[in-house]
This record gives structure tokens, C-alpha cells and sequence, in this order.
């Protein structure tokens, strides 16, 4: 008699048609279904502040900062092939744009933050033109470089502060504003970013980063293409310096630091490259942890970095493509 064995055999639900992207909509309830992890992902960054402190009110501004760097890491690396390692940079730029017009000029921070946002942006997307036609690693190394040579421009020439920076700043009327401002923010460029890799531009993108030389040959500008990238992702950098600078009401080089630089990737890694979600899933989950682990002292980085070392070892994809994965698919044995 043979033994039977049986193996687990996984089936895409009937409403997920083979392309992606595209559903098969018969009914109200089907529609609730591809709604759901929307919603509740709105309803839980709208909620979690009324069941926190003001401490952990603040932890979650933070998050939001880091969040808005990680989408634009993950926008500009999965959608464009660049890694950009110049996140210290938009924070560093748009962060002192705001401050420095609210010192000098006393402009309110809801004046200051978009002109900080738009002509940090610029500033920032100017800077790193020259770079564009590198690939892969050197364009990394040259972005991660750009905060280390603004600071040290600073701390030369000694202005806008110097290494003291510039304190008194104006910061928001509540902490209230202060957390749903972030949050809003996020929302709105977590959902802009995922409309626009949907539409045409992001259809280009796609074939700038797989096959530049085919988009060239079709008469597309491959560099207009990645400016336009660069200026978006830097939007969101941006911002989060400018508001950044408000929260606390002090600008100085520490805008610069590296973490700003470092941690989106970690989130990324976390949350699952190229879907989105996950890099603001990542952030919203490193911040609050690596303040929990404050109490371990220098143990808390070794922690910190045993926990990112197992996703990367032992689940690759990321928390996000895991749960869309079992969200779309279900699972049953069979006999083989």
C-alpha cells in the first residue's frame, strides 16, 4: 500500500484577476473586501493618539517623519531605480528654509512649511541633477555623502548658526495639530504616491528603472523623467524637515544626521520594499520600538539590529507583502 502525502496548495480568491491590479467586482461585499485594509489602516493612525500620552504623542510625530522618508526611499529605489541615501539631506534643507524664514522674517510655520517644502524640494532636485547619470551603488554613496558635505559647509563658514543653530523658533499651537498635521500628511502622500506609479508616469518610471535604453529609444527623456521622480520624493523629505524644525523650535546641523538617512532604509526593509504601505507600516513600527528599547541603554542598538538582521534573514519580503499575500490567497491541503 502506498502512503499518501499531502502538501498545502495556496488559491488566489476568485475577486483577484490574474494582472495585477485588476478585480473582479460582483458585489457590495466584494467591494468592502478591497476596501478594508484602507480603512483600517486610516482609522488606525486616526485612532492610536487618543490611547497614548503626550510622550508617546510625540514619538508618533517622529514616526511620521520617518514614515514620509521611507516612502520616498521606496518610490524613488523600487519605481526608479535610484537609492537615494540623501534623506538627511531634504530634512537638513527643508528644515532650515523654515527656520531660517521664521527667525528673519517671522513667518508663521503654516506660511514657512510650504515654501520650505516647494523651494527645499528645488534646491534639493538641483543639487542632485549632476548625479542622475549614475547607477546603482555610486549614486548611493554620492547621495549619502551631500548631508555630510552641507554640514561641514556649515560648521567652515560658520552661518546660519553654526554648530549653536538657531533656537526660539515658532512651534504649533497643540500637540493636537502638531500629530494629525503629520498624519495627514502621510495619508495624502502615501495615497498621491500610490495613484501616480498607477498612472502613465509611473508605467515610464517602471521602464526607466528595468530598460533605460528602450524608454531612451522611444523618444522619452530618461532624465526629465527621474528629475520629476527626485522633485517628488524630495516633497516629502522636505516637508518633514520644515515641520520638524516647528516641532521642536530649533534648527541646527543635527538636522543633517544620519538617521535620517539610515532608519527609512531599515523601515523599508521592515515593511517590504516596493509596496508602499509597508516602508510607513515600517517607520510607525521602528520609532516607537527603538524609544522602548531606551531603557536597555547601548543594548538597545544591539537589539534594535538583531530584529531588523532576522527580517532581512529569515522574511525578506517585508510585514506588508506577507499580509497582502495571505489577505489575497487562501490555503488548503491536498493529496498529491
Amino acid at each position: 500500500m502506498v502512503a499518501k502525502t499531502r502538501r498545502k496548495k495556496r488559491l488566489e480568491r476568485s475577486i483577484k484577476v490574474r494582472c495585477e491590479g485588476l478585480y473582479a467586482l460582483s458585489s457590495w461585499s466584494e467591494i468592502a473586501y478591497l476596501m478594508a485594509p484602507r480603512v483600517l489602516l486610516i482609522l488606525g493612525l486616526l485612532v492610536i493618539p487618543f490611547y497614548v500620552d503626550m510622550y508617546w504623542q510625540r514619538v508618533l510625530c517622529s514616526a511620521g517623519i520617518y514614515a514620509l522618508l521611507a516612502l520616498s526611499f521606496d518610490f524613488l529605489a523600487a519605481y526608479v531605480g535610484l537609492v537615494c541615501l540623501g534623506g538627511a539631506l531634504f530634512i537638513g534643507i527643508g528644515g532650515y528654509i523654515a527656520g531660517l524664514l521664521n527667525h528673519y522674517f517671522h513667518l508663521s510655520p503654516f506660511v514657512t512649511i510650504p515654501i520650505a517644502t516647494i523651494v527645499g524640494a528645488a534646491i534639493s532636485t538641483l543639487v542632485l541633477i549632476p548625479c542622475l547619470r549614475l547607477r546603482g551603488i555610486y549614486f548611493a554613496i554620492v547621495s549619502f555623502m551631500l548631508p555630510l558635505f552641507a554640514v561641514y559647509i556649515i560648521i567652515a563658514l560658520n552661518v546660519f548658526g553654526g554648530t549653536e543653530g538657531i533656537s526660539a523658533l515658532d512651534t504649533f499651537p497643540s500637540i493636537s495639530l502638531e500629530l494629525y498635521l503629520i498624519l495627514a500628511a502621510v495619508l495624502a502622500a502615501l495615497f498621491a504616491i500610490r495613484r501616480l506609479v498607477n498612472e502613465d508616469m509611473g508605467i515610464i518610471l517602471r521602464g526607466v528603472k528595468d530598460n533605460d535604453q528602450a524608454v531612451r529609444a522611444s523618444g522619452i527623456s530618461i532624465t526629465a523623467y527621474k528629475i520629476r521622480a527626485v522633485f517628488m520624493a524630495a516633497l516629502l523629505g522636505c516637508f518633514g524637515g520644515a515641520y520638524l524644525g516647528h516641532l521642536y523650535g530649533w534648527l541646527g546641523i543635527s538636522l543633517f544626521a544620519m538617521d535620517f538617512s539610515i532608519l527609512p532604509i531599515a523601515a523599508t526593509v521592515m515593511g517590504g520594499m516596493g509596496s508602499l504601505v509597508g516602508p510607513v507600516l515600517g517607520a510607525f513600527i521602528l520609532t516607537p520600538m527603538s524609544e522602548a528599547l531606551r531603557g536597555f541603554g547601548q543594548l538597545r542598538v544591539v537589539l534594535y539590529c538583531l530584529i531588523l538582521i532576522a527580517f532581512m534573514v529569515y522574511k525578506p519580503e517585508g510585514i506588508m507583502n506577507i499580509l497582502q499575500r495571505k489577505y489575497h490567497q487562501f490555503e488548503k491541503w491536498e493529496e498529491v
